[in-house]
């Protein structure tokens, strides 16, 4: 392999070869180096899973992992919304020191699908889940909540389903309302609803939402898990996945800021 070609981790510390640190990411692999040289990460435990990279690479490292560890992210990516931002090297490296962080549990939810071939597909996601227009016909969706019909014909882009933590990425910019992270809660948010004006909602988090797609032949839809496309399908269930994952944010996070500063940009 040429240097041209070696990925950015190359010629980390061997303490933290192990940790999820994206190789497309320059800006990950150079701030662990500077973190190592002030810390050592491999006495922070077991447990912990240090996480260097942006938002989507922290929800593809939870997908990997799965719920056991709890994941520390350092924010080398814009939003960072599920990670620690970096700012002196030393000052993040004695906090990592005195573990001064907290850890906080939050909910997955789990989506089941049918696929149009009759095949059945489940996913997890902490951000999002949702059906959405494959192609340049408008999708037909009836939308069911715990058994209630609640629309028979959603004329729209999509439905889109979020827990707390996910409602500041596509369901905001889709027009849903952002939410505190640490507030309990399923939003429903309609893609660019046409007919009818079915405006976002907020739902205690067993809420079962079941979405079928209408006349598939002719509009077509797709399910999608925090970004993983499920591929073509007729219906998906969205429920409380009953598992939750752990982050872990420094001393000097606060929800409410970041929520303000990164999302809503005041």
């Amino acid at each position: 392999m040429s240097s041209s070609e070696a990925p950015e981790t190359e010629g980390l510390p061997a303490a933290i070869q192990g940790l999820a640190v994206d190789p497309n990411n320059p800006r990950a692999a150079e701030i662990v180096r500077s973190l190592a040289q002030h810390v050592d990460l491999s006495l922070l435990g077991p447990d912990i899973c240090v996480v260097a990279g942006g938002d989507g690479f922290m929800l593809s490292t939870i997908r990997q992992r799965g719920s056991h560890p709890t994941y520390l992210g350092i924010n080398a990516g814009r939003l960072g919304f599920l990670l620690n931002d970096v700012g002196d090297s030393a000052v993040l490296a004695d906090q990592l020191e005195r573990r001064a962080w907290t850890v906080t549990a939050f909910p997955r939810l789990r989506v089941t699908a049918e696929r149009v071939d009759g095949t059945t597909v489940t996913a997890l996601a902490v951000n999002d889940l949702y059906m959405e227009r494959s192609t340049g016909q408008t999708a037909h969706l009836q939308v069911r909540i715990n058994g209630d019909v609640v629309v028979s014909r959603l004329i729209c882009d999509g439905l889109l389903v979020a827990t707390a933590l996910g409602s500041t990425a596509y369901s905001y910019s889709a027009g849903g309302v952002p939410c505190h992270p640490l507030v309990r809660t399923v939003l429903v948010t309609p893609i660019a609803p046409h007919v009818p004006r079915l405006t976002p909602m907020a739902l205690p988090t067993d809420a079962l939402v079941e979405v079928e797609a209408l006349d598939i032949h002719r509009r077509p839809v797709r399910a999608v898990a925090d970004g993983v496309d499920l591929g073509p399908v007729v219906r998906m269930r969205v429920e409380d996945a009953g598992d939750e994952i752990r982050l872990a944010f420094l001393e000097s996070h606060d929800f409410t800021r970041a929520m303000f500063r990164k999302v809503l940009r005041t």
